[in-house]
């Protein structure tokens, strides 16, 4: 039954890494390595408490949320803070899209605070609900509609012209 349940976390794992690893990069406004690291992070935590996660009915959801969460306590963290260099390290793509628009878009979310990025990531990124996005944050769902608001307004204003050059064919 121990193998069983292992096996099933390694599928699980295998299966949603991608997914989790892509949110985790816009979490991080393109830092790939603490992405890497809150991966990593938040499969720890779903490896000792899989047998409950497994039972539940979104486990996948469930990651997310401690993917969330990791992330938001790492932000609380002073260490956090600390960057080595502002330039983006060489990120890896899959051929599709405009480079320079993604890289856009990343400064512009690196510009936010980082429960306003949250806020954004959920909502329009992962498609959450405003009240699934609450739950995630641990907040209440006027504060998600504030924050979400707020982060959309400032994004306007960074990206202003510069979106819209990306944005026409």
């Amino acid at each position: 039954m121990r193998q069983a349940r292992a096996d099933e976390y390694a599928e699980f794992a295998v299966a949603r890494a991608g997914h989790l690893y892509r949110s985790a990069c816009l979490l991080t406004a393109g830092d790939t390595h603490l992405a890497e690291d809150l991966v990593q992070e938040t499969f720890g935590r779903l490896y000792v408490r899989w047998g409950r996660v497994s039972r539940v009915g979104n486990p996948a959801g469930y990651a997310q949320t401690v993917l969330t969460r990791t992330f938001l306590a790492h932000q609380r963290r002073r260490s956090s803070r600390e960057r080595a260099t502002d330039v983006f390290p060489d990120l890896p793509g899959s051929g599709d899209g405009d480079a320079s628009l993604r890289l856009t878009l990343l400064d512009a979310l690196a510009r936010l605070p980082a429960k306003d990025r949250a806020v954004v990531v959920l909502r329009y990124w992962e498609d959450r609900s405003v009240e699934e996005t609450a739950d995630v944050m641990n907040v209440s769902s006027a504060a998600v509609r504030t924050r979400c608001s707020r982060a959309l307004g400032r994004l306007r204003e960074l990206l202003g012209e510069d979106l819209a050059e990306y944005a026409t064919p």
